[in-house]
């Protein structure tokens, strides 16, 4: 960590290379405003950003879609695996509007080369990252190649993690291992005024579901992934625009989801398959000038289909449905000289969603009557309008400050509209509301930001209010397998897609000081505190919220060598909705030491090389994820001592 690397809501790099995370949700489970769903440790973990998830964040790689089920079901892995990544960010304020309505949670963007863009110094980078973690015997293994000559440039790359069932403070987290392996290949051809390339990967994962009845049956998931994309740019030499940029991806993915069944039997129970295509397109204007300052911008377009099904004995929970967008977006910057700029987008998008929908008795309890739910073709059309404005001021001492203000529009899913069955893994029979009406959000942050010199600070102040906020209801009652169960059987919770007005606010805030210099080196300080309230308006909390969390620490860095230890304490979570129980508060104490070795390529081969030992909840604290469905079922990983290495090529 060197002083212009700051970065509390963001992961470099060199932070994954340390860190060495297996999920995406795990990678950010623990930055600056930002949690995770945490429902199979290791195997299914979406992030959650400032108490949201699923369909209010979207995640992406590389400006394209994820094109994935995990905000179907929180037992649904992310697939895009940390370790082959260059950089993943949270991206907020009006540039967030050129990727989708879901802005006002933020964009999980993670950014690799797996369609080159350029020719790398002396015709080839690479890398390599391995580590082992001793809670859980679990190894992690990736590399990554870049290299070109003369137009053409190519990409590899390929991970394989792997873990057993992981220890707690209070013994084994049984059914808890998982797998993750794929990889990727890209070609571009590269000239002077752009690129254009083409690529594929594909990511494969296996993990159990831990805790409770799910652990007993040993459900596990297996999900699959084939992805192509394109992505190009070419630079004008004259005329009114400057640059024509394109993203274009689509993907296959299926997973089943097997255990055992009352007998005993071994098998699949319920089979999730998703199609889906993006493509998006940009035009970057020439920079104005005007009596006022400079004028920079794009305009854009972006289109998408996805056809969704699942299948099985258990596997009633989603007839096939579709849906498809099609949305225009502008995004403008406006230089006003004095180190001030405004930032404007707006977008307006077009969605249709097509599907099966059911009509339930109005307390979603069985009549007895015949052909109970109802079913029927239902195709429901939206257009959502979002904007968002930012007003940024350089100040003194490299210090900014910002003002942004967002108003969004977000229609409903497929599966919040037409959910109507079991979801055995995830132990909820789930009611959808083909009734839905757009979800309204209105947002304003202020900011403050100083990434370089002896003291660095992030701090952010947010206030949300939501019109129309869809939310997973828990109504009381239990069902087994069918509707015909509910109220009378005891293995899944009932939850119902629901609406009302609810307000979010919160506090972020994360600083360093380099305090005391030490031989060649320096120490340091670091703390932060964050933390989400939200209520329905005039009815109690939101569900599921993450906690007060408060945390500090003491680093020292000196030539290639960098040492940290640091504490981040969780308060209890008491602060609770209908059926949700509290949340024990918890300690995590980590500790770090490392030393990195540049090299000469030209003598070894390597450019450079770092060795690191790392560790996790040293205290072995009780762990448990008040954003969870299953925190009263399963701990945290408990101690964890974890070896790395990268080296570059």
């Amino acid at each position: 960590m060197t002083p212009d690397s700051f970065a509390a809501r963001d992961l470099s790099q060199q932070t994954i290379a340390r860190e060495q995370p297996t999920t995406l949700g795990g990678a950010l489970a623990d930055r600056l405003g930002a949690a995770s769903s945490s429902y199979a440790p290791g195997g299914a973990e979406r992030p959650i950003l400032r108490g949201l998830d699923n369909n209010r964040i979207r995640i992406q790689e590389n400006g394209i879609g994820v094109q994935d089920v995990s905000a179907l079901g929180e037992d649904h892995a992310v697939p895009i695996n940390p370790l082959v990544q260059d950089r993943i960010e949270v991206i907020r304020g009006p540039e967030a509007l050129r990727y989708g309505s879901q802005a006002v949670g933020g964009i999980v963007n993670a950014e690799n080369s797996r369609i080159p863009s350029f020719i790398p110094q002396g015709g080839y980078t690479a890398r390599i990252l391995s580590g082992y973690s001793s809670v859980s015997n679990g190894s992690e293994a990736a590399a990554t190649l870049d290299a070109g000559s003369g137009n053409v440039a190519i990409h590899a790359d390929g991970y394989r993690t792997q873990s057993d069932d992981y220890g707690t403070p209070r013994g084994t987290e049984l059914n808890s291992k998982a797998r993750h392996q794929g990889g990727a290949v890209g070609i571009s051809w590269i000239g002077e005024n752009g690129f254009i390339g083409i690529g594929a990967s594909r990511s494969s994962s296996l993990y159990g579901i831990p805790g409770g009845e799910e652990a007993i049956s040993r459900t596990r998931l297996n999900p699959e992934q084939d992805k192509v994309y394109s992505k190009g740019e070419y630079r004008f030499e004259g005329g009114p625009f400057e640059a024509f940029r394109f993203w274009i991806g689509g993907s296959t993915y299926k997973h089943d989801e097997a255990g055992l069944d009352e007998y005993g039997i071994d098998g699949v129970r319920a089979t999730f398959k998703n199609r889906e295509a993006e493509a998006r397109a940009e035009l970057q204007h020439v920079p104005v000038a005007t009596d006022f300052g400079r004028l920079t911008g794009l305009v854009g377009i972006q289109a998408g289909h996805r056809e969704v099904s699942t299948s099985g004995e258990a596997g009633g929970l989603l007839a096939p449905a579709d849906s498809r967008l099609l949305a225009g977006y502008l995004f403008e910057q406006f230089d006003l000289g004095g180190g001030f700029r405004l930032q404007g987008s707006g977008r307006i998008e077009a969605t249709r969603v097509t599907g099966t929908a059911a009509s339930y008795p109005p307390d979603y309890l069985p009549t007895g009557a015949p052909d109970e739910p109802y079913s029927y073709h239902s195709r429901r059309e939206f257009t959502a309008k979002s904007a968002s404005f930012g007003a940024y001021q350089d100040l003194p001492h490299d210090f900014v400050a910002s003002l942004t203000g967002l108003y969004s529009e977000r229609p409903p899913t497929v599966a919040e509209l037409y959910s109507r069955g079991a979801h055995d893994a995830t132990a909820t029979f789930e009611i959808g509301n083909p009734n839905l009406k757009l979800e309204r959000a209105r947002t304003i942050e202020l900011g403050l930001k100083r990434n370089v010199g002896a003291f660095r600070l992030d701090a952010a102040a947010y206030y949300t209010h939501y019109s129309g906020f869809i939310w997973k209801r828990q109504t009381g009652a239990r069902c087994d397998d069918d509707f015909d169960s509910c109220g009378s059987g005891d293995e899944l919770q009932q939850i119902v897609y629901s609406q009302r007005n609810a307000t979010f606010w919160g506090t972020e805030i994360a600083g360093q000081l380099d305090l005391l210099p030490i031989g060649a080196g320096m120490a340091g300080i670091e703390g932060r505190y964050d933390f989400v309230h939200a209520s329905f308006d005039g009815d109690g909390p939101v569900p599921r919220i993450p906690p007060h969390r408060l945390g500090g620490g003491v680093y020292w860095r000196d030539g290639g060598w960098f040492a940290r230890v640091s504490l981040l304490h969780a308060f209890d979570q008491n602060r609770v909705s209908p059926y949700e129980t509290t949340t024990k508060g918890w300690d995590n104490l980590r500790a770090e030491l490392s030393y990195t070795k540049a090299l000469d390529r030209k003598v070894t081969g390597m450019s450079e090389v770092t060795v690191g030992l790392r560790g996790e909840n040293l205290l072995n604290d009780d762990i448990r994820n008040a954003t969870s469905f299953r925190k009263d079922e399963i701990l945290m990983p408990g101690r964890t001592v974890r070896l790395f290495m990268t080296a570059r090529f």
